[in-house]
Formats: structure tokens, sequence, C-alpha cells
């Protein structure tokens, strides 16, 4: 397994670089934050219209069918740029419904949406935490009962992503009470203006907003059901894995960003005549930050290899999100630490990066909780 990038991942990654720098202005970001769109409906089409949203998709569908690991690239480098799209709720559930047809079990409706979520036609998103938190099977409560050819939903979803600027929402279930957590769970596609659904928009410290959901007898048909009644499992657990590694990539670029934003202003910013890069405290804070920065960045990229070839991932990828999500909050506050009192100013830039990394790591689970998960896959 080599980590590091090869010729074509360079040109890749480069040439993200350079649309994000010139598409997405800070001026954009701050714009949408502060505004009434909850997205920029500019940067989506262009990242639809030059194939991005596709990049890891069937061919057959419309996509670039490039391995896994070419699109936590993209999300790099989105997260470096703070890219004011729901790129993440999309993908990681236009990537599970392209597994549910590749497996055979999609469904009618599933399959009918992935050409146009590849070609940025329509926005989906998808919702598992609940009100009790946590990323394992056990989690989800949400009830949905058979009648006829369809299925009635009550219960509540939290945290979702872009639910009310999507089209379709994947939704996980637990269609049987009376099987084991990781049994009785299956997956249906939604529509958040369907009758009987309710949601209220929160705002988060990334500012980009996450909604709390209510299912009220909602009426779904039998099309919807995305792979086996009662296996959702089979699918939702490698979804969870890529969302989990995408967050980290997205984590990574941002953070990497917020660093080397610390990094030119340690040089720039003069104290009893030297610029503050010169003295030895801040020298060494700067090489915790892009130790930590680099180890984030190697652990995703391998969790993201080994799901890119088909092997088990759920040791790599547990160790990426619990890294992650610790070492870059310490990178983040020591980026701040060098910044001093601007790094709390709104009308300063760097306070941009460091609210969305921080409210990107609490999200898919704790370090406790992937702490828990690695310690099963060692057998302890």
């Amino acid at each position: 397994m080599d980590v590091l990038l090869n010729e074509e991942e360079e040109m890749i990654r480069d040439g993200l670089r350079r649309f994000f720098n010139t598409e997405c202005s800070i001026d954009r970001v701050r714009g949408i934050e502060d505004g009434e769109a909850r997205l920029d409906h500019d940067l989506w089409r262009q990242l639809a219209e030059l194939g991005w949203l596709g990049l890891a998709l069937p061919a057959a569908y419309g996509g670039g069918e490039a391995p896994f690991t070419q699109l936590t690239l993209l999300f790099e480098e989105a997260g470096r740029a703070l890219a004011p799209v729901p790129l993440h709720p999309h993908m990681v559930a236009t990537l599970a419904l392209a597994q549910a047809v590749e497996n055979g079990n999609s469904g009618a409706l599933a399959e009918e949406l992935i050409s146009p979520a590849c070609l940025g036609e329509i926005r989906l998103t998808w919702a598992w935490e609940e009100r009790v938190p946590g990323m394992g099977p056990e989690a989800i409560s949400l009830r949905a009962v058979q009648e006829g050819n369809g299925w009635r939903l009550n219960g509540g979803k939290a945290m979702v992503e872009a639910f009310e600027v999507s089209d379709y929402c994947l939704l996980a279930v637990r269609t049987d009470a009376t099987k084991g957590a990781r049994d009785g769970i299956s997956l249906f596609l939604v529509r958040p203006d369907a009758v009987g659904i309710s949601s209220r928009l929160q705002a988060t410290l990334a500012g980009d907003g996450q909604s709390m959901v209510q299912f009220d007898n909602v009426h779904v048909d039998g099309e919807a059901l995305v792979g086996a009644v009662d296996d959702g499992w089979a699918l939702a657990q490698p979804m969870l894995q890529r969302a989990m590694v995408l967050n980290c990539a997205m984590l990574v670029g941002a953070t990497r960003r917020a660093a080397e934003r610390a990094f030119d202003y340690a040089k720039e910013r003069i104290a009893f005549g030297h610029p503050i890069g010169s003295f030895q405290a801040i020298q060494h804070t700067c090489a915790d930050m892009i130790t930590w920065v680099d180890g984030a960045e190697l652990l995703t990229r391998e969790a993201g290899w080994r799901i890119a070839q088909g092997l088990d991932a759920a040791l790599a990828v547990a160790a990426a999100k619990s890294f992650t999500n610790e070492r870059c909050q310490m990178v983040l506050r020591e980026a701040n630490q060098i910044h001093g009192g601007y790094a709390q100013v709104k009308e300063y830039d760097q306070q941009l990066w460091y609210r969305r990394a921080a409210a990107w790591s609490m999200r898919l689970g704790t370090s406790t909780e992937h702490r828990r998960i690695v310690a099963r896959e060692l057998d302890l």
C-alpha cells in the first residue's frame, strides 16, 4: 500500500485546487453563510458540469468510475476551500444507491435517481442519527410498519444535513424490532416534502445548518425500499464507513489550510523586532501542527485505500476518524493561538476554517466511540 499520491492523483488534486481557488472565493463562502441561500447554486452547477459529482460513480449513469481514493481528493480540496455546497450528504447517499444497484437489489426508484444525481439535477441527503447518538445499528429506532405494498414511518431523525434543499433523503429505519440490532434495519428513499414530515433547521458552529426531522405516519411506496427488507445494515455499514472517510478528508483539507495560514502569519507578525516564527515556542508549535495534520491525512488515505480495494476497513476507518477528530482540533486551536485575538474576530477569515473544521470533527461519531471500534477490531 502506498498512500502517497501518484502522478495522476497529483494532477487531479492540482486541478481541483485551481478550480476552487478560482471559483470559490472566501467572499462567496461568507455570502452563503450570511445570506438566506443554503448553498451556492452556481458552484453546484459548475461541479456537475465538470463531472466532479460523478467522479466515483458508474459510467453507465454518467460517472467517471474513478477509485474512491480519488474522491477523497475532491473532498480534501472542497474542505480546504470551505465550499458552500452539500457535497458530503449528496455523495454519501448517491454512492449507497450505486452500491445497491451493483448488488442487484436496489429498487426501481434508487436506480432512477443515480443519473440525475450524477449530473447535479437533483440533490440527495441521508439520515442516520437519532436522539440517542451513535453510529452503530443499535441507534436506529425510527419505525416502519408495512401497509399493503408500502410502509408507514413514525419517529424522528437528528442532525440531517441539507434536508431542506434535497430532493430525496436516504433513511435508515427499523422494520423489525424483534430482531437483533444489526437485523431488522431497512433503507428507504423519502421526499422531504412528503405528507407527515416536519423539519426544524438548527444553526451549527459550521454555519451550514442541520435539521431535526419528525415522521408522523408518513407513507412510502414499496419502490422506495433500497436493498432487502431487514437487511439494510449490509448497505449501511459501508455507507457509514465511506461517510466517515470523506468527513475526515474534508476535515484534513480545512485544517491544513488553517495551519498554512498560521505559518504565514508567524513569518509576518513582528514582535520585539523579530517575526514570531523565529521564537522557539512558535516553531515547536508549528512542528506539532504539521505532524498532526500529516498524520490525519495519511490515516485518512489508508482508510480510503482499503475501501477502494474492497478490503475490511473497519479498523482503519475508526483509527482515522478518532485521530482526525482530536488532532485536527489541536491544530486548529494552535493556529488560533498563533493568530492571537485576530482569530476571534468575525471579520477576520481565520475563524471560518476553525468553525467548520471544529463542527465537522463532531459529526459521525466521537473519538471515544471510534476507539471502542479499534479495540474491538484488535480483539481486546
